[in-house]
Parts: structure tokens; sequence; C-alpha cells
């Protein structure tokens, strides 16, 4: 039988067009040996659209409607801009697959891929999953710019596409959880790079409906494809990253359709050669149950999504929240939740006290630029205090020049106490304030609106997309956009959904 992609793939550059039909034939292959990259193979090219739960069905649409209104705002951000320029101005020109933002622009479907990429996290303001990675803006760019590549006649219904979505998602939480130096705060690689380019390769290959073999091929090749440093983060080349997890993953998955092949034990421990295993010290790889399994659970079944309320690093919400609380303590509760109070703020405060964990990258006590302050827990907890919350615009350039903002970072001290972990799901954040007159105010805060253990409602995730849709896109498209995605595992095509993003 032949492959989605061999019956309807159509030309996506100037190589393509040219591409043979002979060369996307299947090849035949002996039955793959019993490895844990097989089972991850089988699982992607066998699993259906009828084991998609309600719960499954309800959480991945809230995360794809998440994340395009981040994407939507990102795409007024410096760092897009140069990313969008580079892409046409360093490439011919190829009109197949839409961007975020730029009615009437189209790249080829991996720089489209890339750029929408770089836009949902260019303000850090995507989803996160726990162990921490940014799981959807790896694969949501990449799906929309295959359904773009595919003709008019084979565009994915909507629960196939929300089916590849899933699958991408799914890939991402289990190579996770092969270490449990991936439960904390990464140190070395940036998660997103590494189990986000295998999963955007994974839900490619689903929606392309890539055979068995080529399904492990493309994982295998994204491993080829996969890494960031931590260093980078803080800077503009951070959503890069992300961008790149979509583009790369993409690729693979072409490239795996061609018939390009790679190790086929990529994602088993094999003692004196390194596979996936180099991203983790304590790498122990487990098969994926098959999907002819009874009782097959995704990850995503049993553990929510986290979602921001503001763009900046996850960690920052739990002392933000701590924050805002002592906000409340010092000014009431007419006083929260405004700007205009920060003088009355600062005359009162001596000194501040974080309780938060050990995290290099995050510790940042004067940051110099908008991505350093979406990674500094003195930033997000003196913004807090001067106005009771942290919004988008608490990192403009007014906002992270204000004269009230650097007088109390210059107050704050940071210590890192031993029950608390930096683990997205054991840690806490406390802001301890003693005043002028020495009396002491505490705010904590375990678990902030929007943790996967206190998930945002669907009104406020609807509130947060208007506002970043918004920004972009008239009303009408904002409200087609919710339309189309909370509607779509019943569309016959996802074409309403493509069209409303043009």
């Amino acid at each position: 039988m032949l492959s989605k992609v061999q019956r309807s793939f159509r030309p996506v550059s100037v190589t393509l067009r040219r591409l043979h039909q002979s060369a996307l034939d299947v090849v035949e292959h002996p039955a793959p040996e019993d490895s844990v990259t097989d089972s991850f193979g089988r699982f992607i090219q066998g699993v259906q659209p009828h084991q998609l739960t309600p719960t499954l069905l309800h959480r991945s649409k809230r995360m794809v409607l998440d994340s395009i209104g981040v994407g939507l705002l990102g795409s007024t951000t410096h760092v897009f801009q140069l990313a969008l320029q580079h892409c046409q101005h360093m490439y011919g020109p190829d009109d197949i697959s839409s961007v975020y933002g730029r009615r009437g622009t189209r790249l080829s479907p991996t720089l489209a891929a890339f750029v929408n990429g770089v836009a949902a996290h260019s303000m850090d303001f995507d989803d996160t999953w726990h162990p921490a990675t940014h799981p959807s803006g790896a694969v949501l760019p990449a799906l929309l710019a295959v359904s773009d590549m595919l003709p008019s006649n084979s565009k994915p219904s909507g629960r196939d596409f929300l089916l590849a979505f899933n699958v991408g998602i799914e890939v991402q939480g289990r190579l996770m959880r092969f270490s449990n130096e991936a439960q904390n705060i990464p140190k070395r690689f940036h998660p997103p790079t590494v189990v986000g380019t295998l999963g955007s390769a994974a839900a490619c290959a689903r929606l392309l409906s890539l055979e068995r073999s080529q399904c492990s091929h493309a994982l295998a090749i994204a491993a080829s494809l996969s890494g960031a440093p931590m260093a980078n983060a803080a800077t503009q080349s951070k959503p890069l990253h992300i961008g790149n997890a979509a583009r790369l993953g993409l690729e693979a998955a072409l490239l795996a359709s061609r018939g390009l092949e790679a190790s086929p034990r990529v994602l088993d421990d094999t003692a004196g050669v390194a596979g996936f295993s180099a991203f983790y010290e304590d790498y122990a790889p487990r098969h994926l149950a098959s999907p002819e399994e009874e009782g097959l659970q995704f990850l995503l079944e049993n553990q929510d999504i986290g979602f921001k309320r503001f763009p900046a690093h996850l960690g920052m919400h739990w002392v933000a929240d701590a924050a805002a609380a002592v906000h409340k303590l010092l000014l009431g509760e007419q006083g929260s939740g405004g700007r205009g109070h920060g003088s009355g703020v600062v005359g009162q405060v001596q000194d501040i006290l974080l309780r938060v964990p050990r995290s290099k990258y995050i510790d940042r006590p004067f940051p110099e630029s908008e991505h350093e302050a979406r990674h500094s827990f003195q930033f997000n907890a003196c913004s807090a205090l001067l106005d009771g919350e942290v919004t988008v615009d608490s990192f403009s350039q007014e906002a992270l020049q204000r004269p009230d903002l650097y007088s109390l970072l210059g107050r704050v001290h940071v210590e890192h106490p031993h029950d608390n972990p930096a683990n997205f799901d054991r840690m806490y954040g406390e802001v301890q304030v003693t005043l002028v007159g020495g009396d002491v105010l505490n705010g904590r805060c375990d678990t902030f609106y929007g943790h996967w253990r206190n998930p945002l409602t669907n009104d406020s995730l609807r509130k947060k997309f208007r506002s970043n849709a918004g920004a972009v896109l008239p009303r009408e498209k904002v409200e087609g956009l919710i339309e189309a995605v909370e509607g779509l595992d019943r569309l016959e095509d996802c074409s309403p959904l493509l069209e409303q993003l043009q």
C-alpha cells in the first residue's frame, strides 16, 4: 500500500519538483530487529485516530490554540524579523507554506517551519511540560508547513492532524523519560533541540504516512540534527532552537521519505557507540508500547501541559506569584495589578530575599536585555513587587529601564534551600520582604496558575489567545481560529485552519 507521501507528494522546492516518483518507492526491508528504535517506528506508523481519547483531544487542541497565539504575537518581535529576512534574502523564493503574521508571505515548508518555530519561542511564551521542554513549538509549525505542502485534494483531516501532533508530543515525552537528569532544569542541552527535533520528525512522518522503517529512520536522521547548548539561553539565539527543531525534524522526515537511511538502533543503549544516549549521561531507554496493545495510553492523558500567563521562563511564574502576594500586603487589594505604585513600594522596602532553586542561567541579578529579563528570578520578582503582576509589557524597554526597578534589584539577595530542587514538578518560589520599619512580609507559591496541576481554564486560555493573536490579526480572524481549532477533530480536512492563518 502506498503511503500518503507517495500518493500525493507535491513539489516543495526546485529540487523536489524534479524528483522522480521512483525515488519515493517503498523499499522492501527485512523484518526489523526488536529494538527500542523500531518500537518507536512501529508506534508512529501504527497508532490510529480512534485512539485519541476525549482528554487527549481536549488538551492537544488547547496546546494548538495557545501555540498559534504565541506564534502570532511572536511574529512582531525583532528576532522573528531577523529570521524571516534571512530566509527571504538567502534562499530562492518558494511560495508554498504560510508564515505567522505575514499575509501573502510564503516560504518553502522547511523555512516556514523554521520562522514559525522562531516566532513561537521568540518571547518564551510557549507551553512547557515535565520533564522540561517546550513541546508544541517544535511540532506545530512543521505540521502546518506539511499541511500547506500537500495538494488540496490530500489535506489531512483535522483528526489526522491532531493524531500527528499527539505523536510528536508523545515521542518527546517518552524520550525525556529515558533520563533522570532530564527531570530537572537543564544544564547542558536545551531540551527542545534534543527531543523536539525528534518529535517534529515523528509528527511529520506520521502526517506523511511513512512506512514503519522510514519512521525509524526519520528519528535517527533527526538525532544527527539535534542539540544546542544552554549557554545561548537568554539571548536572541534561543528562539532559533525551536525554529531549528521544527525545521530539521521536517527535513528528517522528508529525507526518510526519499529513502535515506540511518542507524536502526539510534535510540538503543549500545555499548561503546553513542546514539541518542550522547545527550544524557544516565540514559536508560525503554520500548514504546505497540499501538495494537490493549490499554495504550499517551503521556498527555495523565499529565496536562503548563501554559504561561506572561512571556518568561517557566520558573519565573513561581516568584512572580509570590511577589504579587507581597505587593497586595504592601498596598492592599486596590493597589494591586497596576502601574504607578512603584515609588510607594520602593520607599517601604529595605531588603528582598528570594528562596528559589539553584539554576545558574536563570539567576541574573541585573539583566541587560529583554531576553535576560525573561530568565531572571530577580527581575520578575521585583516587577511583580512594583506592579502586582508580570505582563507582556513588563519586558518593554521602558519597563526594563525604570529607576524604581533598578533600585529594588539592588536590594535582592538569593538563597537556595535544600528542599527546593530545580525541578518544575517540585520547586517553589518564596519572596521575603523586610520593610524599613523592620516588619517582614512573606509570599510563597507552590503551584502557580497555569501549571499542569492548576491549569488555565478555557476562558483564561481564550483570553490569552485573543490578546496575543489580536496584536496581529483582525477580530474575525481571531475568532475564526478559535472556532477552527476547537472543532478541529470534526473537520474533514484541515483547510479551514490553514485558511484562517493566511
